[in-house]
C-alpha cells in the first residue's frame, strides 16, 4: 500500500564518525569478496566506493489505515552532506522505547555496559550501504493513537512496510531487527505477510503464542506485564503530559502493591494510567484461550504460513522469557519455508548476550557469542543482512540451522567476581528438538527421591498448605521487564534480602513446608539435559483451584566456597488446575478428586557433572513471576478473596507423577 510522506524531512546530515569501537574486530575480520548485484565488494565486505556518510530525515509522521501517524527517522547514505540517490536495502526496526533514544539490546562484548544511541547502530548498516528506519510504535514517544500493547503491530508493521517500499530510496528489500519488544514487531507484520521482506532477525521475541510464554503460561499470568507497565506509563505521553499525574505517578510504592493482591480496576499501581491499566487487565481477565490470543500479533503459530519465505534468525536465551517462543517459531517456519531458518540459543539473561553471566551464576568467556559463527552479536548480525540483503557470499549459508550453549563443567568454584563457575560449551545440531534426545521418564518417590524405576503398587501421595498471602518467592528465572520487583537469571535457591518476598532468616527454598523436594542420588557419571522439561503430576486438592509449579534443578555438592552447595535453578513452569482438560474450557476441580496435570516448563540444556544431583521442586506458587491462585475458582484478574488450600501430589503405581527429562548422549 503506497502512501505519502506526511511531513518533510529536515535535511539534517550528520557527520562522519570512527564507529570502530562499535564493531571492535568484527569489520576488519570480514573478509568477504563478492557483489551486492549493484557495486563492487571490498575485502573486508564494504561497498568499493563506501564507505558512506549519513544523512537523517528526523520525524516524519507516517500515516497508517486509520489516519494515525506513526513518527519515522529515515537514515540514508550521504556523501559531501548530500543524500545518495540509492535505491537502497532498507533495515527496519520498530520499537515502543524511543526511535531517538539509545537501546539497551544494541551493546558490544567490547563495551558490555554501554547502550549505543540509534545513529551510531544506524552508522554500522549506513557505511555498508543500507537505508536505515527507526519508528516509534501507537502512543509511544512521538506516535499518535491510543495505546494497545501489541495488538496494532500487525496492521502497523504491515502499512510501515507497504509506504517503505515505495520510497525511491528502498530497494524493495527489508530487513527486519530488534529485541524484545522490537522482536514482537517483527512477527507481528510478518504475520500480516507484509510487503517487502527479505530477511528477518528475531532476537529474544516474537511471540509464538503468547498465551503460553510472554504472556500467560500454564494459564496463569506473567506478572511483568504489570511491572512494565508500571514502568513505561511513567513515560507515557499520558501522564508526562499532566505534572500533576506525572508527580502522583511516581510517588507509586510498587513494592507496596505487590505485597496487597489481589488489584482490580481502578485499583492498581497503573491506575492513574487508564490505558495502561485498561491493558494489563483485558490481559489478565481473558484467561480462556479464545479468538483474543489468536491475533497476529501475538499468535504466530497461527500465522507461519503467511510469513514471508525470507531468511531468518530466530534468537533467544535459557533465562530468557522466550527460548519456548525461539524453539516454537523455528520449527513451524523451518518445516515450511525453503529460505534458511536458523535456531541460537544461548545462556543469557533478556538481551545480555554481551555478558558471560546470568545472576549468579558465570558461564565463562565463550558464552557471549559462539566463535565459529562469529565474534560478536555486532558481527553475527551484519553478516546476516549482508548475505541476504546485499548479495555478499560470507558463507552463513552453510552455517548449522541450530547453535545452542550447554550449560555446565565449570570447576564449581566462586570467580573472581563472586559468581559460581559453571562453565558451558556451544555445540550445533541439524534441527530442534536435538534428534539424538531421548524423553526419559524420572519418577517422584515419597521418599524424596528422583528415579528412573516407576513407584511400587500402594497409595503414596505427599501434601502441603498453600497460602497466597506467603507464596514462595521467585529467585531467578525466565524473566524479563520484572524492575525493580523482579529479576532473572541463575541464583542458588535461597530466600535473600534483595529478592521480593524473601523474609529472615532467608532459608534455602528446600526448607519451605510448601515445597516438595525429590532428587536423584548424587550422579555417577555426567548427564546432560537438553530441551523442554515436562512434569506430569497426578493432583488432589480441597480448593476448586489451585496452581502446581516446577522447577528444575542442578544441585552442587558442597565445597570450600560453597560449604552449603548451591542449588542452581535452570528452567520452571506452572499449571492452573481450572485448565487441565482444556485451555479454551476450564473447569473446577471436586474436593478429594485426583486429577492429572501436565506442566511444560522452558527449554534447556545443562550438563550435570558427576557428584551432582538432578532435582525436580513441586510447589503451587512462584510469585511475582506468575500471578496468585487465591483458591477460590473467582474470575481471573478480579478476585476479591483468598483462602488457603491443602494440595496433594500422588506418587504410586496407580499415579505415577513424574518429570520427562530429553536426554541427550555426553560425548
Amino acid at each position: 500500500r503506497s502512501m505519502p510522506m506526511s511531513s518533510s524531512p529536515s535535511g539534517r546530515v550528520l557527520a562522519r564518525r570512527d564507529f570502530s569501537k562499535i564493531m571492535g574486530a568484527a569489520t576488519a575480520a570480514l573478509a568477504l569478496p563478492g557483489c551486492d548485484g549493484r557495486a563492487a565488494v571490498g575485502p573486508d565486505g564494504m561497498p568499493a566506493d563506501g564507505p558512506y556518510d549519513t544523512a537523517l530525515r528526523d520525524g516524519i509522521m507516517v500515516p497508517m489505515r486509520d489516519g494515525v501517524r506513526l513518527a519515522t527517522d529515515v537514515y540514508l547514505p550521504a556523501r559531501d552532506g548530500a543524500e545518495l540517490p540509492g535505491p537502497w536495502p532498507v533495515i527496519l526496526e520498530r520499537t515502543p522505547y524511543g526511535r531517538n533514544r539509545p537501546s539497551r539490546s544494541e551493546r558490544s562484548v567490547a563495551e558490555p555496559e554501554e547502550a549505543k544511541s540509534r545513529a551510531e547502530v544506524a552508522r554500522v548498516f549506513l557505511e555498508r550501504g543500507y537505508a536505515v528506519v527507526y519508528q516509534d510504535v501507537l502512543c509511544r514517544y512521538d506516535s499518535e493513537g491510543e495505546y494497545q500493547k501489541y495488538l496494532d503491530d500487525a496492521p502497523d508493521g504491515y502499512d510501515t512496510c507497504a509506504w517503505i517500499v515505495e520510497q525511491a530510496w528502498c530497494d524493495g528489500r527489508i530487513g527486519t531487527k530488534g529485541l524484545s519488544y522490537a522482536a514482537h514487531t517483527q512477527a507481528a507484520l510478518a504475520s500480516a505477510g507484509a510487503p517487502g521482506i527479505a530477511a528477518m532477525f528475531l532476537d529474544s521475541g516474537g511471540f509464538s503464542n503468547s498465551y503460553q510464554g510472554g504472556i500467560r503460561q500454564g494459564g496463569t499470568f506473567e506478572l511483568k506485564q504489570a511491572t512494565w507497565a508500571y514502568r513505561n506509563a511513567l513515560v507515557s505521553p499520558e501522564v508526562t503530559g499532566d505534572p500533576e499525574v506525572e508527580a502522583a505517578m511516581r510517588a507509586v510504592d510498587i513494592h507496596q502493591w505487590f505485597r496487597e493482591m489481589p488489584w482490580r480496576p481502578g485499583h492498581s499501581p497503573v491506575s492513574l494510567a487508564p490505558e495502561y491499566e485498561a491493558y494489563l487487565f483485558e490481559q489478565w481477565t481473558k484467561g480462556e484461550f479464545d479468538d483474543y490470543w489468536k491475533q497476529p500479533g501475538i499468535y504466530a503459530l497461527g500465522y507461519h504460513d503467511v510469513w514471508p519465505d525470507a531468511p531468518m534468525v530466530h534468537m533467544s536465551s535459557w533465562y530468557d522469557p522466550y527460548p519456548r517462543t525461539a524453539t516454537e517459531n523455528y520449527i513451524g517456519l523451518s518445516r515450511t519455508k525453503g529460505s534458511p531458518v536458523r535456531l541460537i540459543l544461548g545462556p543469557w539473561t533478556h538481551g545480555d548476550r554481551s555478558l558471560t553471566f546470568a545472576g549468579d551464576v558465570d558461564f565463562g568467556p565463550a558464552a557471549t557469542l559462539d566463535g565459529q559463527l562469529a565474534r560478536d552479536y555486532w558481527e553475527l548480525r551484519v553478516r546476516w543482512f549482508d548475505q541476504w540483503l546485499r548479495g555478499v557470499d560470507n558463507g552463513v549459508d552453510a552455517e548449522p540451522a541450530v547453535r545452542y550453549f550447554v550449560m555446565g563443567g565449570g570447576s564449581g568454584r566462586r570467580t573472581a567476581e563472586g559468581r559460581l563457575d559453571h562453565g558451558g560449551r556451544w555445540r550445533s545440531a541439524d534441527d530442534w528438538p536435538l534428534p539424538g534426545a531421548v524423553d526419559t521418564p524420572f519418577y517422584l518417590h515419597v521418599d524424596g527421591a528422583l528415579r528412573t524405576q516407576a513407584p511400587a503398587s500402594g497409595e503414596a501421595s505427599l501434601s502441603y498448605r498453600y497460602d497466597p498471602e506467603d507464596p514462595v518467592p521467585s529467585i531467578g528465572g525466565t524473566i524479563t521487564s520484572g524492575a525493580p520487583i523482579m529479576e532473572g537469571g541463575a541464583y542458588d535457591q535461597r530466600e535473600r534480602e534483595d529478592f521480593f518476598g524473601s523474609a529472615p532468616p532467608f532459608r534455602p527454598l528446600a526448607e519451605r513446608s510448601d515445597v516438595l523436594v525429590f532428587q536423584t542420588d548424587p550422579l555417577d557419571e555426567a548427564v546432560e539435559v537438553t530441551g523442554p522439561l515436562v512434569v506430569r503430576l497426578w493432583i488432589s486438592s480441597d480448593a476448586p483451584d489451585t496452581d502446581f509449579t516446577a522447577k528444575l534443578i542442578d544441585v552442587y555438592p558442597p565445597n570450600d566456597d560453597f560449604p552449603e552447595g548451591f542449588a542452581m535453578n535452570l528452567t520452571d513452569g506452572i499449571v492452573r488446575c481450572r485448565y487441565r482438560n482444556s485451555w479454551e474450557a476450564p473447569s473446577m476441580m471436586e474436593p478429594g478428586e485426583v486429577y492429572e496435570v501436565v506442566i511444560e516448563a522452558f527449554p534447556t540444556s545443562n550438563l550435570f557433572q558427576a557428584g551432582h544431583r538432578i532435582r525436580v521442586d513441586v510447589s503451587s506458587s512462584n510469585y511475582p513471576h506468575f500471578d496468585l491462585n487465591f483458591n477460590t475458582g473467582e474470575p481471573e484478574g478480579l478476585a476479591t478473596g483468598t483462602r488457603i488450600a491443602t494440595n496433594t501430589v500422588w506418587m504410586d503405581s496407580t499415579r505415577p507423577s513424574h518429570a520427562v527429562l530429553p536426554l541427550v548422549p555426553v560425548g
